[in-house]
């Protein structure tokens, strides 16, 4: 918690109730929600709270970098509060995504531009598959 104030704080932005419960969401979970999903978990918290709101939050912490946001081209975006840099995995089934905490992630940048004059100063990796659950369905 001291993290946020402190970084409110520091930028010298206000740090409202609803800030704060968006962000304690977030760190709460390794679902990597949507805003729509957030909204739904704290609206009966915050009865007077909109959607548009939520969007605000997440667009402050993603600023102030508390939060990453995700956009794994389903045509909304997900938010993880795990700032450390790290791959994702998202089911194409069950549309679940899944952090990859295992990958040499030097390794793959290294790759990248090797043989290249390239200076990569960030990545994000995103992987599309079936996870263990969806795979275990049967198929119809």
């Amino acid at each position: 918690m001291n993290s946020i104030t402190n970084t409110f704080k520091n930028k010298g932005l206000k740090l409202t109730p609803q800030r704060i419960a968006v962000y304690e969401y977030l760190l709460g979970t390794k679902a990597h929600p949507s805003a729509e999903t957030i909204y739904t978990a704290l609206i009966e918290r915050f009865p007077t709270m909109s959607l548009a709101t939520v969007y605000k939050s997440l667009k402050t912490l993603c600023q102030v970098n508390l939060v990453q946001e995700l956009n794994l081209g389903e045509g909304n975006f997900r938010y993880d509060a795990l700032m450390e840099e790290h791959g994702h995995f998202q089911c194409t089934c069950c549309h679940q995504v899944f952090d990859l905490l295992h990958l040499p992630k030097r390794t793959i940048e290294e790759t990248a531009s090797l043989g290249e004059d390239f200076l990569i100063s960030s990545s994000k990796l995103y992987f599309y598959g079936l996870c263990r659950a969806c795979q275990e369905e049967p198929r119809q």
